[in-house]
């Protein structure tokens, strides 16, 4: 056998997934067909971790509650920026109302604590900047926000350093059962191995057949505020109405604001605007730094064991919440297969990520201790986020180093200030060149098909 676990999908699940098994004496290896891991994460980098309270499904639920609980721990040992939030979910009339008495009653009997119920009195004196009609509010203590995209590097990386071996540019074609155990066919490779994780199911794997499942999604139209503009809310905010329209208004760890309107109507840009002020005020466009459209997902995160006498085990659905719920799925994956091969833990594990830092996180003197080491960190590239060449270089050479200029953006903040990249893309993409031995016409923003410069210039020896 080339592998005793396979697993199919360098998303969230699957990196978390190679994180916990890499504990093990197992020979792993992670197959994607991006060009980075993670892709699957959004855009802006901040993501709630709920406590089950506003989840309707009790299984969802136990998942983010589960989870939330993980959180901390791993954050802390990871050095990612994680930061504690109260949450209120606010009724703007009677039929939310009830909807919020429901979610209480629902996550006191699911042992959720920290949670209470609040009139509208009681909810301005919390925010009493709040530009929104209240009815009543739901109030937990217990959720708080954290970086996803640095989530899911860090598991990668660390179980990077722990063995895993990451095949990034691979699309899996088919899952075959032979004998003893799998046959994995790609666009590049066959593999055998004892037994499979699937995070990416498709309908024509000869191993099984997904079911269509009933998609739940709406839309979201979300806003990164410019960090320089004050919104005075110390609380994660969602505002209901008779409309099934919800308003959110989330304090990131790095002191910005992302707000989001999600609807199951079609929202453009103005309307989504209109929509934001009811809860901050009038907002300039001057002040919106960036402007997204994605797809709000609601289905059930299902962890198919059905066929794991046989080595195979899957995991379907996309949810709001999957953030919450990634720590609690990867135990669950982890101890359901470990149950079914024969390991140990091993003596030597490194459960920690190597050391990196970030600029616009440091004092001064911190900065000249950086800088003192190693130059390259006294550069400013990225004026907007201070973003240093030093911390571009780290993000290409670090295990599963960037390899687009939306890695690098992701993992530095680069790029996504007020300029939007007009100041600093030309100097990353000679940078990322330079450091991955490309030429400009090879360097692709996140894809095959988008590269950042499209053919040289002719050049002429002679004018």
């Amino acid at each position: 056998m080339d592998y005793d676990v396979l697993i199919l999908g360098g998303g969230i699940v699957g990196c978390a997934a190679a994180y916990e098994l890499s504990k093990y004496s197992l020979n792993i290896a992670l197959i994607e067909k991006d060009y980075d891991i993670a892709d699957d994460v959004a855009l802006i980098n901040s993501a709630i971790i709920y406590d089950g309270t506003e989840c309707e499904d009790t299984l969802m639920a136990k998942l983010e509650i589960m989870g939330s609980n993980l959180m901390p721990d791993i954050t802390s040992k990871f050095n990612i920026p994680y930061k504690k939030s109260g949450y209120l979910i606010i009724a703007e009339d009677d039929a939310s109302r009830k909807k919020i008495d429901q979610m209480y009653t629902n996550a006191v009997s699911r042992g959720v604590k920290d949670i209470q119920i609040l009139d509208s009195e009681d909810v301005y004196k919390m925010e009493p900047n709040l530009n929104l009609k209240v009815i009543s509010a739901l109030y937990s203590k217990n959720t708080a926000t954290v970086f996803p995209y640095d989530l899911a590097i860090a598991y990668g990386e660390v179980a990077f350093d722990n063995g895993v071996n990451f095949k990034l540019e691979e699309e899996v074609l088919d899952i075959k059962k032979i004998n003893k155990g799998f046959k994995v066919i790609t666009n590049k490779n066959k593999f055998t191995c004892n037994m499979v994780i699937n995070t990416t199911p498709k309908e024509d794997y000869s191993i099984d057949v997904t079911e269509k499942l009933q998609k739940n999604r709406s839309n979201l139209g979300y806003f990164l505020l410019d960090k320089n503009v004050q919104v005075n809310f110390s609380n994660i905010i969602t505002s209901m109405n008779e409309n099934s329209e919800k308003i959110y208004l989330v304090p990131t760890v790095q002191g910005s604001t992302v707000v989001a309107v999600n609807s199951e109507e079609t929202i453009d840009y103005k309307d989504s605007i209109d929509k934001m002020s009811k809860i901050i005020g009038n907002i300039s466009e001057n002040d919106i730094s960036t402007y997204m459209k994605a797809a709000f997902y609601n289905d059930s995160i299902i962890i198919d064991d059905s066929l794991i006498d046989q080595g195979y085990i899957k995991v379907v659905g996309k949810h709001y919440g999957l953030v919450s719920m990634t720590p609690a799925i990867a135990k669950i994956v982890c101890e359901t297969i470990i149950s079914n091969v024969n390991c140990v833990l091993k003596k030597n594990f490194i459960d920690k990520r190597r050391e990196f830092y970030r600029f616009i996180d440091l004092n001064n003197e911190e900065r000249k201790k950086v800088i003192n080491m190693n130059k390259d960190y006294g550069k400013i590239i990225c004026s907007c986020n201070c973003v240093s060449e030093g911390e571009i270089i780290d993000s290409i050479r670090r295990p599963l180093g960037a390899r687009t200029i939306e890695g690098i953006s992701r993992r530095t903040g680069a790029l996504i200030g007020s300029c939007n990249g007009a100041q600093c893309m030309t100097k990353i993409a000679r940078i990322l060149s330079r450091e991955t031995d490309k030429k400009m016409i090879d360097i692709v923003k996140d894809s095959k098909n988008s590269k950042i410069v499209v053919s040289r210039i002719k050049e002429f020896d002679e004018m």
